[in-house]
């Protein structure tokens, strides 16, 4: 009789019982083809088989060839082990007969996952150690790939502090015991190549932390593709190289980027631009946005549409602001696929896209970054540091090389594998102040004892850097509310190395400003010139965002004043002309366009239906011909960032609510006088100095009136006027206008001045 296999080969009872409760510390010395003595023996664990056979592996035939030997059961406990029968040169499959409902079987066929070498090269590992992997999307997460000739997917994850880490799923009946990782001690990685698993797997890690306790399952930091929410479940992305035909824009992108091009902003929350509601108000998808929302933007004269977060993210109330899959587009709209046509289109059709994107902090639930692997990993241990009280979430700790490095690779996957223009960084005052929103004794001093962050300082100005080297011309626009000095200046001027920042003084004045009745606006002028001391400190964008009209704001229509809707529209004409003019690139949410009535509803649309009133749709028209008349006019664009493309005209008639001043461009362009008129009272015969013409006078167009009649207007006009050789305002020659009441009007030279 032959000998037993179980007589063959014992297994130690602490080893078992670690296979057996998912606590083996080091699954390839264990699982997989040992040498025992002059015997080669395979032992697999998969509970819940009626059998495991080997088979002879045969290049080209998934189901191999012969029977090599039928492996033990040890004592029933679905750890497989073979008696020795394997010759040393001699391939092998694994063949799994698995037991399913009504009583009937079903047979698997795998490579053995515990065969493979290292998959992470040394280079790899090196620069994950110090946090300058910067292509972290094709390193860590999941990746199709073919090892040894054989075809599946390699699972690699940043956990240093766990005590096992397994990939778990539908291909292991999420069982963390059956897909153990190997651990690379020297960078804190696990990793695993599982064969035949390829793209669109469901899959999360099972962690046993350093507390030595399972934790909830964990999606993949570095999913390139998720399911849906509710669903915390991480894809294999496609390994299918996306066709980009998009050459000619990013040649041309750093000339379309440049401080004196026009930018005008359309910002947009995907899921309710436009929602169907035929079909219970879904949000649409990318093919869905492509075929509608870029002919809009286009049409619009807008240069750009900015997103708000895309990135996967939990709670769709968040408005992605809370994201936790950094390196996927959501999937409430498509695929990563889907969302790379979407820019692709985007530049085919003359327009950029930026992404907001949220390095400040992370949401606390369980499937994804919080205690990751059951030390505050991601975070800050102390929650002085670690805890943003305003928004309930955790703060990145960036003085971790690690962290540092996995948000400037989330940053450069966007930038560089799905093309998008530019990022809008999110929060940068909350990153810039230790004690932001904090009061004294809950927050820490740096080093020095000072309030400045200064982690936060130096990772700002690495990923500016890292972005200005490898991305030319694209933008990275900052969403700072504070006086920190040069957060558009360069790196090497001290600076952050922003390309943009966004004005939120300006904003926050201007609309005070118009929130007057205009009978009081006299006594706050100065909240309208005040922005023009620092306009050139930085370069700036003027925004108008969704964080102005929500939490009980109001839509921007009701913030102007009024007794009726003639009037708010009238308010509401007039500070687009006078946002339009200003220096500084622009931004507008969605349905500000059309003056929306009431405040922005994530799980709604804007009121698309206002379009059939003619004093909305005038709106409308109105800041279309806004976006073309920047973009057409270079003394409105060339010098935004200069104070030589602005000068004061008149900026001291409080009395009477007027301002004016000239727009200015290089040598040759015309310059452009702009004329406010802040009260419901149209003032006649109004003298305005001009500069004057090197052989006399000179006729000067109104190009822009917003209180033209195809907007909504009286329809009060200036037409063409002749200049006067009557100095005014420091200027030689003068103009006398009619200025319509509420209204700015534009006015532009005839013939050249000199």
């Amino acid at each position: 009789m032959a000998e037993r296999t179980e007589d063959k080969m014992e297994i130690d009872p602490k080893t078992l019982d670690a296979v057996l409760n998912g606590r083996l510390s080091d699954p390839f010395s264990f699982f997989g083809r040992h040498r025992a003595g002059d015997r080669d023996v395979v032992r697999t664990f998969q509970p819940g088989a009626r059998a495991v056979d080997l088979v002879e592996r045969m290049p080209g035939n998934d189901a191999g060839g012969r029977l090599i030997e039928s492996l033990y059961n040890v004592n029933q406990t679905g750890l497989f082990v073979s008696g020795g029968t394997l010759g040393p040169q001699q391939d092998y499959l694994l063949r799994i007969t698995w037991p399913t409902p009504g009583g009937g079987e079903f047979v698997q066929y795998t490579e053995d996952p515990y065969r493979f070498g290292l998959l992470l090269g040394d280079l790899d590992i090196h620069l994950l150690a110090e946090g300058r992997h910067l292509e972290l999307g094709r390193c860590l997460g999941a990746n199709p790939m073919t090892v040894d000739g054989i075809a599946g997917t390699r699972f690699a994850v940043w956990a240093p502090n766990a005590r096992r880490v397994s990939v778990v799923g539908d291909f292991n009946q999420w069982d963390g015991r059956r897909h153990p990782m190997r651990l690379r001690v020297e960078a804190g990685v696990w990793e695993l190549f599982i064969p035949r698993l390829g793209s669109g797997t469901r899959y999360q890690y099972e962690i046993v932390g350093a507390d030595g306790n399972v934790l909830p399952l964990k999606a993949d930091p570095v999913a390139r593709a998720t399911e849906a929410p509710p669903s915390t479940v991480s894809l294999v992305a496609s390994d299918v190289p996306f066709r980009w035909t998009d050459d000619a824009w990013m040649a041309s992108r750093r000339q379309r980027h440049a401080l004196d091009a026009p930018l005008s902003v359309y910002e947009v929350h995907a899921g309710s631009w436009l929602r169907i509601l035929e079909e219970d108000g879904r949000s649409l998808n990318w093919h869905e946005l492509g075929d509608r929302l870029i002919p809009y933007v286009a049409g619009m004269g807008f240069t750009h549409v900015e997103f708000l977060p895309i990135m996967e993210h939990p709670f769709g109330g968040s408005w992605g602001y809370q994201p936790l899959g950094l390196f996927a587009p959501s999937a409430r709209f498509g695929t990563p696929a889907g969302f790379a046509s979407f820019v692709d289109r985007c530049h085919a059709a003359g327009i950029g896209v930026i992404l907001d994107w949220v390095p400040a902090h992370f949401p606390s639930d369980a499937h994804g970054l919080v205690r990751f692997d059951g030390t505050a990993l991601y975070e800050h241990q102390d929650p002085r540091e670690g805890f943003h009280q305003d928004w309930n979430t955790l703060i990145y700790n960036l003085g971790r090389n690690e962290v540092c490095g996995f948000l400037i690779a989330s940053a450069l996957e966007w930038l560089e594998h799905f093309h998008v223009d530019g990022l809008r960084v999110d929060a940068v005052a909350s990153m810039l102040y230790r004690d932001y929103s904090r009061k004294a004794g809950e927050w820490i001093p740096n080093k020095y004892g000072g309030r400045e962050n200064l982690e936060a300082v130096d990772f700002l100005r690495n990923f500016n850097q890292t972005v200005a080297e490898r991305c030319p011309g694209a933008m990275v626009i900052a969403e700072e509310s504070t006086a920190w000095p040069g957060v558009s200046a360069p790196v090497s001027e001290g600076g952050l190395g922003f390309t943009h920042k966004w004005n939120m003084g300006w904003m926050h004045d201007t609309l005070r400003y118009m929130s007057y009745d205009p009978i009081y606006r006299q006594h706050h002028h100065h909240d309208m010139t005040f922005g023009l001391i620092y306009a050139f400190s930085e370069r700036f964008m003027l925004p108008i965002s969704h964080d102005e009209v929500v939490h009980g704001k109001g839509s921007l229509l009701n913030k102007m004043p009024g007794g009726d809707v003639h009037q708010k529209l009238a308010n509401l004409r007039a500070y687009f002309g006078f946002m339009w003019t200003h220096p500084g690139k622009k931004l507008l949410f969605m349905g500000c366009e059309f003056a929306q009535h009431t405040e922005w509803n994530h799980d709604g649309s804007p009121d698309w239906n206002l379009l059939d009133v003619p004093g909305h749709r005038g709106i409308q028209r109105l800041v279309r011909d806004l976006n073309r008349l920047y973009a057409g006019e270079p003394s409105l664009h060339r010098k935004d960032a200069s104070h030589e493309g602005f000068a004061w005209v008149i900026g001291d008639d409080s009395a009477n609510s007027v301002f004016a001043y000239l727009r200015k461009g290089n040598d040759g362009d015309a310059p452009l006088l702009v004329v406010l008129n802040m009260t419901p009272v149209s003032r006649d015969n109004y003298r305005i100095g001009v500069p004057g013409g090197s052989s006399g006078p000179v006729t000067w167009r109104e190009i822009l009136n917003t209180d033209n009649q195809v907007y909504g207007g009286t329809g009060m006009s200036n037409g063409e006027v002749r200049s006067e050789a009557e100095g005014r305002h420091g200027q030689p020659h003068s103009l006398v206008l009619t200025l319509p009441p509420m209204s700015v009007v534009m006015l532009k030279p005839v013939q050249a001045l000199h």
